[in-house]
């Protein structure tokens, strides 16, 4: 039941995702989401018409427990299993090629925490950039483990001239991350053309907590 369960928030995410219109032209994306301590759920590399029965269940070692997937797809499974070892706490990651998010990622530049929607859906901080390698290689995961040891609150990193990475504690509100980060990105690129992004003034984030909580009370 806890799979079943799993599974269908996992499908739900990738269509908010295309939903919200944040996805590339090519519809590439990883999405993955915790079953145990030793194995999660994954995607296959293409996720337009996603169903429950397209998923694999995979060992943070590396071996495909149940279903099936493509070659290309298990170059991938250790940048999973490297955020779900780093972060005991995250329960779902989510890899995109989101446009404004890449342009950061290709220019090499942290995403300033400049929108709203970035403070209140997790990601309070710029979104540091991971240093170029192959996908699924051991240099590329072990930039992945340095960001996050350097970052323990991030929620999200840029992996240089490639895409977004995103991990939170369930597949919606990971989603609803990619979405807020893929908007602030195409943000600061518009805001740039009409003189630059201003910075929140400080004690923002504060404020925001405050006001979400005095609207959940």
């Amino acid at each position: 039941m806890a799979t079943t369960q799993a599974a269908n928030e996992l499908v739900a995410a990738a269509q908010t995702l295309f939903t919200a219109g944040v996805m590339s032209h090519s519809g590439h994306a990883n999405l993955s989401a915790r079953l145990d301590a030793e194995s999660f759920l994954l995607t296959p590399g293409f996720v337009r018409d996603l169903g429950p029965g397209d998923l694999a269940v995979v060992s943070l070692d590396g071996r495909v427990l149940d279903g099936e997937l493509r070659s290309v797809s298990t170059e991938i499974i250790a940048m999973h299993s490297a955020v779900y070892r780093a972060r005991p706490h995250v329960g779902a990651v989510i890899h995109t090629h989101s446009p404004s998010a890449t342009a950061f990622a290709l220019a090499h530049r942290p995403l300033p925490c400049r929108t709203e929607p970035m403070l209140r859906f997790g990601q309070p901080e710029e979104v540091p950039v991971v240093p170029w390698g192959p996908r699924g290689s051991d240099v590329s995961v072990r930039g992945i483990v340095e960001v996050l040891e350097q970052r323990p609150t991030t929620s999200a990193a840029l992996l240089a001239n490639h895409g977004l990475l995103v991990f939170g504690p369930d597949s919606t509100a990971t989603a609803h991350l990619v979405v807020a980060i893929e908007e602030s990105a195409e943000a600061e690129i518009a805001a740039a053309t009409i003189g630059g992004a201003v910075d929140f003034p400080e004690g923002a984030l504060a404020a925001v907590r405050s006001s979400i909580a005095r609207v959940a009370s």
